[in-house]
């Protein structure tokens, strides 16, 4: 099972941290996303609806495919990953040529992360309708897929029409970077079934895991779906060695946990973690 980590750290300590996890042995690092940050804010992942949410409009925030494309100059081997990136914010257009620049400058590392969403309030400032989100998103999905696949293509759906347009390069990572959807809920898993590449759920434990990976497999049989579907459970606290045997034995291809409490501890930390655990999930 591969080690994915995220980057809980401001720029200064970007490249450090980067190329410390790539040197431990690390599968992959994942940078979270967010467009603009309205100052009232309400609900939290999962929950759109209720409850108080877990970030605030003073939360720092940058521009995912900078990122990735910065850190990819500084790195070789280390995949990297948007965990998640909104995709229906943007016009497919705009998130098609980002993500295959990325792909491009990082030689195919890109794994591209999607979310639906769970703050209104974003999508109130981008005068975009929350309640068609979810059409929105599998929309976007699939005028990417076409973009980054056909010769010529023209569309005309709910909510993006264009006539006939070419767009080139493609990316490296054919037949495009891989698209794991994340999220939890119902919604979410059928759109992992039904669109994705693989599932990036959040709130998964060993017990409810199982019984969520056989309704994904059957969804992908009911649609025809066949080939690689790559599972990546995350987590906000980091499980046991005993946990992620457990996670791998379920199915799990990689799991994103935080390996440091402090960035004064992180270098030192994936070093450790690198030659003590990760060997034993090989």
């Amino acid at each position: 099972m591969k080690i994915g980590m995220p980057l809980r750290s401001g720029p200064r300590n970007w490249v450090e941290f980067a190329k410390a996890g790539e040197a431990a042995g690390f599968d992959s690092l994942w940078v979270p996303e967010h467009l603009i940050m309205p100052v009232k804010m309400s609900g939290h992942p999962g929950h759109p609806d209720e409850g108080e949410s877990p970030i605030s409009g003073d939360t720092p925030a940058w521009d995912p495919w900078v990122q990735l494309a910065f850190l990819a100059a500084h790195t070789s081997t280390i995949r990297l990953g948007t965990n998640v990136y909104n995709i229906g914010l943007r016009h497919p257009f705009v998130t098609a040529r980002a993500l295959t620049t990325a792909d491009l400058v990082s030689n195919g590392r890109i794994d591209f992360g999607i979310g639906a969403s769970w703050l209104a309030q974003e999508w109130e400032a981008m005068e975009l309708p929350f309640e068609t989100r979810s059409r929105r998103v599998n929309e976007a999905i699939g005028v990417i897929k076409r973009l980054f696949t056909e010769d010529v293509i023209e569309h005309e759906g709910e909510f993006f029409k264009f006539q006939a347009v070419k767009f080139l390069p493609k990316p490296v990572q054919k037949p495009w970077p891989p698209m794991l959807i994340g999220g939890d809920a119902p919604a979410a898993i059928r759109r992992a079934a039904q669109h994705g590449d693989g599932w990036l759920p959040m709130a998964q434990t060993v017990e409810t895991l199982g019984a969520n990976l056989k309704k994904i497999e059957q969804l992908r049989a009911e649609a025809g779906r066949t080939g690689p579907f790559d599972i990546t459970v995350q987590f906000n606290e980091a499980p046991s060695l005993g946990d992620l045997k457990r996670y791998r034995d379920l199915g799990v291809d990689r799991v994103i946990m935080p390996i440091w409490n402090h960035p004064r501890e992180a270098v030192e930390s994936m070093k450790r973690f690198g030659g003590e655990v990760l060997p034993q999930l090989a």
